[in-house]
């Protein structure tokens, strides 16, 4: 393997822009070691009843429940969400587990067919191997839990190469996972440099991929998986648009739309960012959208009365704010925020942009922080044909009170892999999450992630002639 020259990795707490911890990185032959135990680990529990691994896995949800307030505020100390909104997460982490604890067996019984002379012919679903994870931060428990936990049921291990912000987050989850019964290196966190991470790709033992980060990302790791012929999974960035009809509520509209925007941080891929309102209500929703965007309090995110709390890190403060910039530039009209607040810590204010048109990175690109984009459309057809003018399809979302009419537009014309009625939302449990075009591909939840990395394996007894 190569190796950069950075030897260790630093957390930094966002709220106040000091140091936490440092993470010295492993060595190669380290790297080695975790690798060759991951694949012990694995040859003894692909063998485990899918009943078994249940319990295991229902049991670290009820570790999750357990330790949510020390993982609570070690996710808040390390990338800056609201302390509540680290206990949410937790919550639907341990809803996850639940739910694949009690699906999970059904879903992975064998189905017998009868073949066309006559034999019979087994479909048995059986574990691939090693699944390698890179996860990004700002969903730092859930996006582990996400991929792992379905892994796991499958009958595969488990290895993750967490963002380096939330080392400290993978490091607790590991223990979790084990104080919770599950076999030893069967989940492994991985402390390495870029360059190690390119090299176990590339590994014999590894046997699938998954990354939840940006296009640009997903290009680099779908291609370097591809190249070692490693199936991959990609959840990846997004500029998801919230339609606003004639006939929607519009006090509702607002109220969700506002939500979506600030929802952790700003810092969500299916968050809302784009709101394309029709004509006839553009300038009241705009006007009332602002008023309750003016009144969003950045601060502490331990502190109750704090709406948005700072961004991850200062580079992507940086970056947003640049996009603000160009987009301003470009014709885009700023209506709040857009100033980078004085004093320590990465903040940045709930900020509106008006006017916003292709050739701006507030149409065009993903604004990964609490930055809104109101676009006005003739009438519904323009609403639609706005919301799929994007190289991004991850979620989006319709307010109008004829939710027939919402239903039949998401289903067959919105060009995404979630779309929400009247509201807004992060994952179920029990529905397919994932996206199209430069979203990704691949599915996770609803029993579709536990299929992603399984071999489909046909059995059969020929009759004989």
């Amino acid at each position: 393997m190569k190796k950069e020259d950075k030897k260790e990795l630093i957390t930094i707490n966002p709220t106040t822009g000091k140091e936490i911890k440092r993470y010295h990185l492993m060595s190669d032959e380290e790297v080695e070691n975790a690798l060759a135990k991951c694949q012990e680990a694995f040859l003894d529990w692909r063998l485990v009843s899918h009943l078994e691994r249940g319990k295991i896995i229902s049991a670290i949800g009820e570790g999750l429940k357990e330790n949510s307030e020390e993982l609570s505020k070690l996710m808040t100390q390390e990338m800056g969400k609201l302390l509540k909104q680290s206990k949410q997460e937790i919550e639907l982490c341990a809803s996850i587990c639940d739910w694949t604890a009690t699906n999970g067996p059904d879903k992975f019984k064998d189905e017998e067919r009868d073949l066309p002379n006559g034999g019979k012919g087994i479909i048995t679903h059986s574990p691939l191997g090693i699944i390698y994870g890179i996860q990004p931060w700002n969903f730092p428990v859930y996006q582990v839990i996400r991929y792992s936990i379905a892994n796991l049921m499958a009958g595969n291990a488990i290895l993750l190469k967490h963002a380096e912000n939330v080392t400290g987050t993978g490091i607790m989850l590991q223990k979790i996972y084990e104080d919770a019964g599950l076999p030893k290196n069967l989940f492994t966190v991985l402390k390495i440099s870029h360059d190690q991470s390119d090299s176990i790709i590339e590994h014999e033992l590894i046997r699938g991929v998954t990354l939840t980060g940006s296009p640009a990302a997903g290009r680099v790791i779908a291609k370097k998986a591809g190249a070692a012929l490693k199936k991959t999974v990609m959840e990846l960035g997004s500029n998801d648009a919230y339609i606003v009809l004639e006939d929607a509520d519009l006090e509702l509209a607002v109220k969700t739309c506002v939500q979506g925007r600030i929802y952790n941080n700003g810092e969500t891929c299916v968050a809302a960012k784009r709101f394309i309102v029709v004509d006839k209500l553009y300038n009241e929703f705009r006007d009332a959208f602002v008023e309750q965007m003016k009144r969003i309090k950045h601060g502490d995110p331990t502190d109750k009365d704090s709406k948005i709390g700072p961004m991850a890190r200062e580079d992507l403060r940086k970056t947003l704010h640049e996009q603000v910039e160009e987009s301003v530039k470009n014709g885009a009209k700023l209506l709040c925020g857009g100033e980078i607040p004085e004093g320590e810590g990465f903040y940045y204010p709930a900020t509106v942009l008006d006017n916003v048109k292709p050739g701006q990175p507030a149409y065009d690109d993903e604004l990964f922080g609490p930055v809104a984009s109101l676009i006005r459309a003739k009438d519904q057809d323009d609403a639609m044909r706005i919301a799929n003018d994007s190289e991004f399809g991850l979620g989006g979302g319709i307010f109008s009170k004829n939710e027939k009419n919402a239903i039949e537009l998401a289903r067959k014309h919105f060009d995404t892999g979630m779309v929400f009625i009247n509201g807004f939302g992060l994952a179920q449990p029990n529905m397919p999450f994932g996206g199209v075009k430069n979203s990704g591909y691949g599915r996770e939840h609803g029993g579709f992630g536990m299929m992603e990395f399984v071999n489909h394996k046909a059995v059969m007894k020929l009759k004989n002639k």
